[in-house]
């Protein structure tokens, strides 16, 4: 059985292939989506090949009220956004502009600049 994480109610596979090398990190192209115990819809995206890099991920459904941009592609997409985290007193940011588009059939997934006005830096609360 594939492992599964819950996603804006979907669940979406744990090994997730991208399909494009995100942005500043070559060389990766297999994650591990893991959720991050006891903190609902907070993710941990971790590289399995190249050097080892971890991201943290949201789901915006828990975390992002009324974000529901319309997802490039056919079939079920979910979206998580890159978190960047706090630093001194600014809070945690999210990257509303490029989500990561997940394809939950296939357990692929591409970063996407969206179309429309998206903060890249949203403050979280």
């Amino acid at each position: 059985m594939t492992a599964t994480v819950e996603v804006g109610g979907a669940r979406v596979p744990a090994a997730l292939t991208l399909t494009e090398e995100l942005p500043g990190l070559p060389g990766r192209s297999s994650y591990l989506l893991e959720a991050v115990p006891e903190a609902d819809g907070l993710f941990a995206l971790r590289s399995q090949d190249g050097p080892a890099t971890r991201l943290f991920v949201v789901d915006p459904a828990v975390y992002v009220p009324g974000y529901a941009p319309e997802l490039p592609g056919d079939g079920e997409r979910r979206a998580l956004v890159v978190v960047h985290p706090p630093s001194g007193t600014d809070p945690a940011t999210a990257n509303l502009l490029a989500p990561i588009v997940v394809d939950v059939a296939a357990g692929t997934a591409q970063q996407t600049v969206l179309d429309g006005d998206w903060p890249l830096r949203a403050p979280l609360g």
